[in-house]
């Protein structure tokens, strides 16, 4: 068994990120290893919900957690989709599976003073290096914009006449998200510092490069954050992603309209926003616990 035209049409036809496929691919690839080395070879049609609930009992008992095991099921649910469109399979074995339920957990976020003490008490340097490595952290605060829709920004998609920025996102979808004038000077300043670098290199049309030219990959940017967020918290996750949940929550504590910052984040619907509104929430204990005089 593979799945190999799913996850064609996964690319081309659904045109979903490198990393979404990856994903799903690597889901089908274990569970088609545990009903080989369980079950056997059998074809896609003799697939039944029993071996599927094996399978997650399987995992469960390995500890993988339960969001994981939703994210696995998903994929299988997708698949059996693919294949009912297609005729490959007459019956979905999914319709008899429940995914077991995820622990509630808070998104992660630097309080506000944390974050104004990188942005404002930090000293960074003048050269390229400095001057690249400060905006970026101030755009992950400042937007909330995901790692992969930094690293893919082009000189073009700001648009600092509007003070906005235009990234893609997920599944190709774009927005357009505004900036300040402070973020604008910054901007300004690293263009200059950019071309005085490469001035004698042919380089992409890439916003953000590392020091030889290049574009950036993950890793790299995620050890950038994680070195200037180390210098003011000591949470545990200190990624890019960190910043995207301190953008969200800092402007859902300050009152900002929850649609408002779905639209922001670029999230398809809101319940994947509705997360931030239980650290809202928290605050607010904290706050009426503070002032409250019989609290």
């Amino acid at each position: 068994m593979n799945a190999d035209d799913f996850i064609s049409y996964l690319k081309f036809e659904k045109r979903y990120s490198i990393n979404t496929v990856m994903a799903y691919q690597k889901d089908l690839d274990q569970f088609f290893l545990y009903l080989q080395s369980v079950y056997g070879g059998i074809d896609l049609s003799s697939i039944s919900h029993y071996m599927i609930r094996s399978w997650i009992v399987e995992l469960m008992e390995q500890g993988v957690k339960s969001v994981s095991i939703q994210r696995k099921i998903s994929t299988l649910k997708s698949y059996y989709k693919y294949l009912l469109k297609n005729s490959i399979v007459k019956y979905n074995p999914l319709n008899k599976v429940i995914s077991p339920k995820a622990d509630k957990k808070l998104p992660v976020f630097v309080e506000e003073e944390k974050i104004n003490d990188l942005l404002e008490n930090i000293k960074f340097g003048d050269n390229f290096q400095d001057r690249r490595n400060q905006l970026i952290i101030e755009l992950f605060y400042v937007t909330g914009i995901r790692l992969s829709e930094l690293i893919n920004i082009k000189e073009d998609d700001f648009d600092l006449g509007n003070l906005t920025l235009k990234v893609l996102g997920k599944r190709n979808k774009e927005r357009i998200i505004p900036i300040n004038s402070s973020l604008k000077k910054m901007i300004n300043e690293y263009k200059v510092i950019k071309k005085d670098c490469f001035i004698n290199f042919e380089i992409d049309n890439f916003f953000f490069l590392k020091e030889n030219g290049e574009k950036m990959h993950s890793k790299f940017v995620y050890d950038i954050v994680f070195y200037y967020l180390s210098s003011v918290t000591t949470i545990n996750k200190k990624s890019p992603h960190i910043l995207r949940h301190t953008f969200a929550t800092h402007m859902l504590n300050n009152g900002a309209d929850i649609n408002s910052i779905k639209e922001l984040l670029g999230h398809s619907n809101l319940s994947a926003t509705q997360i931030y509104t239980h650290n809202s929430i928290e605050n607010l204990k904290k706050v009426y616990k503070q002032a409250h005089p019989k609290a």
